[in-house]
C-alpha cells in the first residue's frame, strides 16, 4: 500500500464509537484512502476491536502517559489522532506540541483544561459575553438550583437542589459548579469544526430527544438560526481547533437559549451530522495532508437517528 494513501488514526479513548470508525474507514476509501484504525485503551475487550487494532495504554494521570503515546504515536505510524474522553484532550494537546508533523486537531491546552473544570469555563463565558444560565455561590443562590461536578462528565453526580438545606448538605460546595436549574427545557447539541486557521467549517445543532448514561440514544437536526449564530460567536471569541461539541439549554418559559458546557472533542452523536452531510471525515483528511477545504452549510435538516446497543464476542482462548 502507497503510504500517501494509508491514512492512520489513534482514538484516544474511541472503546465504543465502532459506528464512527465505520463512517471514517468508508470515507476514506470512497476518498481513495485505506484507513487503519487504532484506539488506545485501559482493556482489550472493547467493541472498537471490531474494526481496529487495540493498544494499551497509560491513564491519563500517568506521569508517562505523553512519552508512552508518542511513542505509540512514532511505532504506528499514526497520520491523525483523536481524542473521544475529556481526560485525553489536553493531553493530545502536548503530544500536538511535541509532533508538529501528526495531524492532531485539538484546542489549545490552555482550553482544553479551561473546558475540563465547569467553573473555570463559565468564567470564561462570561468573560466572553456569552450568554449562560446565573451562576450561584454558598452565600447567593436562588432556587431552585442544579449542582454540577466541577470535573464531571456524562451528567453524573449532578443534584438538583430544591431549597438552602440541600444546598448545604452538599460535601465540598466548592468542588460544584452552580447554576439556576431550568426546569422546562430542551437540550441540544451543536456538532462544529474548526479548521486550523481557526475558521468554521460545519455547525450543526441536534436535539438531544433521548439521552442514556450521559450518551445519546435519538436525535434530530434542527435549523435553529440562534444556535448556528451563537456557535460562531464563540468560535470567534475563544480559539478552538478541530471538532467540538456545544452544549445548548432552551428556556422553554422565557423562550432563550443558554450555553451549558463546550467539550473541546468529538462526541458520540456527531455521526447524525455525519449522515446529515458534514463531512467530518473529509476534513480530517484533507487538513492532515494540507489540502484545503470548504465551508458545509447544506446538510440535511430534520434527520433523525435512534441507536442501539449490539454485542461484540471475544472467544477465551
Amino acid at each position: 500500500m502507497s503510504q500517501s494513501k494509508r491514512i492512520a488514526i489513534l482514538m484516544l479513548g474511541g472503546a465504543r464509537r465502532v459506528s464512527l470508525a465505520e463512517h471514517l474507514i468508508a470515507d476514506g476509501r470512497r476518498m481513495g484512502y485505506e484507513v487503519e484504525i487504532f484506539s488506545y485503551e485501559l482493556n482489550a475487550e472493547v467493541p472498537i476491536a471490531s474494526v481496529g487494532k487495540i493498544v494499551i495504554g497509560r491513564r491519563w494521570k500517568d506521569a508517562d502517559v505523553v512519552d508512552h503515546l508518542v511513542q505509540t504515536i512514532r511505532e504506528h505510524r499514526i497520520d491523525i489522532v483523536l481524542p473521544f474522553v475529556d481526560g485525553a484532550i489536553s493531553i493530545a494537546s502536548e503530544c500536538k506540541r511535541q509532533l508538529p508533523e501528526v495531524f492532531i486537531p485539538v484546542s489549545p491546552e490552555e482550553i482544553a483544561v479551561a473546558m475540563y473544570d465547569k467553573a473555570l469555563a463559565a468564567e470564561m463565558f462570561a468573560q466572553a459575553g456569552i450568554a449562560i444560565p446565573t451562576t450561584y455561590n454558598t452565600e447567593q443562590c436562588s432556587f431552585p438550583a442544579i449542582a454540577k461536578p466541577r470535573f464531571g462528565s456524562a451528567s453524573k453526580g449532578i443534584t438538583v437542589l430544591e431549597n438552602e438545606s440541600q444546598l448545604l448538605e452538599l460535601s465540598c460546595p466548592e468542588d460544584y459548579l452552580i447554576q439556576e436549574y431550568i426546569r422546562h427545557r430542551e437540550e441540544y447539541t451543536v456538532d462544529c469544526y474548526v479548521s486550523q486557521a481557526g475558521e468554521p467549517l460545519y455547525i450543526v445543532p441536534r436535539l438531544r430527544i433521548d439521552v442514556v448514561g450521559g450518551e445519546v440514544a435519538q436525535t434530530r437536526t434542527c435549523r435553529i438560526e440562534q444556535l448556528i449564530e451563537s456557535s460562531r460567536d464563540i468560535i470567534k471569541a475563544i480559539p478552538f481547533r478541530g471538532p467540538i461539541t456545544i452544549q445548548f439549554i432552551r428556556d422553554l418559559d422565557n423562550d432563550r437559549y443558554l450555553l451549558m458546557e463546550i467539550n473541546p472533542r468529538l462526541g458520540g452523536g456527531v455521526v447524525c451530522s455525519m449522515h446529515a452531510g458534514a463531512p467530518l471525515s473529509e476534513y480530517l483528511f484533507k487538513e492532515s495532508k494540507g489540502i484545503g477545504v470548504e465551508e458545509c452549510k447544506d446538510w440535511k435538516d430534520n434527520l433523525f437517528i435512534t441507536r442501539y446497543f449490539k454485542e461484540v464476542v471475544f472467544h477465551g482462548k
